[in-house]
This record gives C-alpha cells, sequence and structure tokens, in this order.
C-alpha cells in the first residue's frame, strides 16, 4: 500500500467526519443570548470531541511519519479506526442533546472505548512493522497515549467511570476533556519536528 495514498485518504474521511459535526451545530431558534445558553450542551460535546479528533490525527500522522512500510495489517487497522471515529458525530449529537442522561454518556464513552483500542491496535502493528526493519519502533511504544490505552487503568478508569455516568451523566464529557488536554499536551519531544524525522 503506498503510504501517501492511505493519508491522503485518511485526512479526507477525517475531514468528512468533522464536517459532519460541524453540520450538526444549529442556529439559535430567537435573537437572545439565552438561546445560545440552551446550546451549551451541544457546545460542550462538539468542543470536547473536535479536540479528540484535533488529537488523534496529530499522533496518527506521527506515527506514519515514522512508518515505512504499510502492510495489509496497517491498512485494514487504519481503516478500523477511522470507522470508530466515524462515529463520534452521532455520539457528540446524542450525548450533547441529553447531556444529564445516562445512556447518551454511556454510548459516548463505548464509542471512545471503540476509538482507543483500535487506536492501540493500529500503532501497535506500526510498531511491530519498524521493529521488523530496526525502525524506530520505541518512539511509537513511548507514545503517552500508546502506553496509557495499554496500561491496565485505562479499562479500569472506563468501567468506574460508566458507574458514575449512572449518578452523574455530564461527568463522562468531564473526564474525556481533562484525557483529551492531557493527550495532546504529552506529545514525544520529537513530534513537532516531523519534517526532520528520518524514517
Amino acid at each position: 500500500m503506498n503510504k501517501p495514498r492511505l493519508e491522503a485518504f485518511t485526512d479526507a474521511v477525517i475531514a468528512i467526519i468533522v464536517t459532519i459535526m460541524i453540520l450538526e451545530l444549529k442556529a439559535p431558534e430567537n435573537p437572545n443570548f439565552s438561546a445560545l445558553f440552551e446550546e451549551a450542551p451541544y457546545f460542550f460535546a462538539y468542543i470536547v470531541s473536535a479536540l479528540f479528533i484535533a488529537v488523534a490525527w496529530y499522533n496518527q500522522h506521527y506515527m506514519f511519519m515514522l512508518a515505512t512500510h504499510i502492510s495489509k495489517k496497517i491498512y485494514w487497522l487504519n481503516n478500523l479506526w477511522l470507522f470508530s471515529m466515524s462515529l463520534i458525530p452521532v455520539s457528540t449529537a446524542w450525548v450533547g442533546r441529553y447531556i444529564n442522561d445516562p445512556d447518551p454518556e454511556i454510548f459516548y464513552l463505548l464509542v471512545f472505548a471503540f476509538w482507543s483500542y483500535a487506536y492501540l491496535f493500529l500503532s501497535k502493528a506500526i510498531a511491530d512493522e519498524l521493529e521488523k526493519t530496526g525502525g524506530p519502533a520505541a518512539k511509537i511504544r513511548g507514545m503517552f497515549i500508546y502506553r496509557f490505552i495499554g496500561s491496565v487503568w485505562f479499562p479500569l478508569i472506563l468501567v468506574v467511570l460508566i458507574v458514575v455516568v449512572f449518578f452523574f451523566p455530564p461527568a463522562g464529557l468531564f473526564i474525556g476533556f481533562i484525557e483529551v488536554v492531557l493527550n495532546g499536551i504529552r506529545t514525544n519531544d520529537d513530534s513537532d519536528k516531523l519534517d526532520q524525522i528520518k524514517n
């Protein structure tokens, strides 16, 4: 598989996902600021999801810059990762409309968990492929997001969150926001020097 073609395809799909989320934003039904506040839950859900996609794309781009060979396994895992991300607009719209109900929040968390494990499997496949050729597999395995999702803490936190959401549904989005910010800040030191990375 040609790496630039897969990168272009990935970027296009992510752009469509973001566009769908933007189209879900509705103009207030009256000219008062109070109408904006009524839409505040969706705006917050939209901000969390938009940041989530931005951080995800940044980390995926970093991994693909390191990758030297796109195997069939990487190709299909990348598609699985994109599929999991395509569910974000639906979960965002639902949780934004019913932020105080547990079912939409649990669905949002399940989509997040699905995305996380799809990302972990994709990361592992790229790292394994790099290891075969003596490439910088350690850089991928050293990523904060890779270590966090692959740790025993991640599923435990998810279970605790699902329980908490039954009693206080907005907790899912608030914790998700903190996690996204942490993943955005704690990137590899060389992640902003992609043009200097030698494959």
